[in-house]
């Protein structure tokens, strides 16, 4: 107790010890259960001073015990955390040097003490999912997802992976849903969808997930976004038509023209509606306003199919002359309206068109189909040198090259396997890639 304590204790007795020499009155005090009491006035008082004094010092001394108690806990607390942030920080070095083991050694000693530890749960999903042990990678994830309360996106992104690399499409899919409903604007939940969805070919579903994307505020790259949605909407209007709901098709068709107005598939998927409804010659006018649109060549080789099937070869012939009056030195032409005059046992029309070829660049297909034409006309030797600049290549072998990524192929398709792009495909005389 300091002097200014005992100073103030002595003077409060003091003063209680003076009055108590001029107050003698005697009062009664009825405790119940116990009797009646007799006691002074400077008594009770003084009795009830203590009472409370004591009662106030129990009370001070529970909250100081109570707090000692809870800052002794918090301390330990606090190492602990330290020593296990230590331990966590030198797995993170062993994860870091490719040392896997040792950081699976780390982090169970971690786990063993600290169960809900969940950066170490997602690390140790780390370490499985890089060993390919999906199974136990996603367990980790879950552990991690529980102990943050079910709102951990970066485990449910995990989950996601696991369960596309197990193909289990529908949990992946329910992931990437659950990562949208805590954050609606994750491209990356948005984007994983998206990529189940495409291997599933459900591309009704991606119309409606590619909208949701459009209507994001920060796209890397809206127009390459723009673009696959016309990709998807093409891609649902094939499937429609192979389903034979050739309207649903149609309106597609339509629909992604009316945005590109240079996307040939959604041309050709078109003129398949139009001809599977027995419009033959809406069909032919259509792809013909198309290439009046675009250029393509690709419309103009559909239009020979169908008019050679109609009996109507002269029609075109006469396109295939339009265009080269238009573009005179254009080589695919060129090689496709001689590859025509092939087909209609025009040998001499076909030379005539080809003429030149032999002193231009290296294009196989064209060396092919002028080897075959030398062949009818029985001029070995010019056969034998167009046959020899082909090389290994297939007479008359027309290829498709993706713009974008010059992958090459002996068929058409809308969509470019190598890069997945729509609308990338043209036609390739030199039989390489040339990107």
């Amino acid at each position: 107790m300091n002097k200014t304590a005992t100073f103030i204790f002595i003077v409060f007795f003091g003063i209680v010890a003076f009055f108590s020499i001029y107050n003698y009155d005697i009062t009664t005090v009825n405790v119940p259960f116990r009797g009646v009491y007799q006691v002074s006035k400077i008594g009770l008082i003084l009795f009830s001073i203590i009472s409370g004094a004591l009662l106030v010092l129990i009370m001070v001394a529970f909250r100081d015990t109570k707090r000692f108690i809870s800052n002794y806990q918090n301390v330990k607390l606090q190492r602990k955390e330290e020593r296990l942030a230590g331990l966590y920080s030198k797995a993170i070095n062993s994860i870091l040097a490719s040392n896997r083991e040792e950081a699976r050694e780390i982090l169970e000693a971690i786990l063993r003490e600290d169960p809900e530890h969940v950066e170490a749960h997602m690390r140790m999903g780390d370490i499985h999912a890089s060993l390919r042990q999906h199974e136990k990678a996603a367990d980790y994830y879950n552990r991690a997802l529980s102990g943050s309360g079910g709102k951990n996106v970066e485990a449910l992104l995990r989950l996601e992976e696991q369960m596309e690399a197990l193909s289990k499409w529908d949990r992946a899919i329910t992931y990437a849903e659950k990562i949208l409903e805590l954050d609606p604007d994750s491209l990356s939940a948005f984007e994983g969808k998206r990529k189940i969805l495409e291997k599933l070919d459900r591309w009704s579903d991606l119309v409606e997930v590619q909208k949701a994307i459009l209507k994001l505020e920060h796209l890397p790259d809206r127009a390459a976004e723009e673009a696959r949605l016309s990709g998807y909407r093409y891609e649902y209007a094939r499937q429609s038509l192979e389903a034979s709901e050739a309207e649903r098709a149609g309106k597609l068709f339509r629909m992604v023209l009316k945005y590109e107005r240079e996307f040939i598939p959604a041309y050709l998927g078109e003129a398949e509606v139009l001809l599977g409804d027995a419009q033959t010659e809406e069909a032919i006018e259509f792809l013909d306003r198309g290439y009046a649109q675009t250029g393509s060549v690709i419309l103009l080789a559909r239009l020979e199919d169908m008019l050679i099937n109609l009996g109507e070869p002269d029609r075109i012939i006469k396109l295939y002359q339009g265009a080269l009056d238009r573009s005179p030195n254009d080589p695919v032409l060129k090689f496709l309206l001689g590859k025509l005059y092939c087909r209609l046992e025009m040998i001499d029309d076909a030379l005539e068109t080809l003429r030149g070829f032999e002193s231009a660049e290296n294009f196989p297909s064209v060396y092919g189909l002028l080897g075959d034409l030398y062949m009818r006309r029985e001029r070995y030797e010019n056969a034998a040198a167009a046959f020899k600049k082909a090389v290994d290549m297939q007479p008359s072998k027309l290829f498709y090259c993706c713009s974008s990524c010059g992958h090459l192929s002996a068929e058409w398709a809308g969509r470019c396997p190598g890069c997945g792009k729509w609308n990338t495909y043209a036609f390739n005389l030199y039989g390489r890639n040339r990107l």
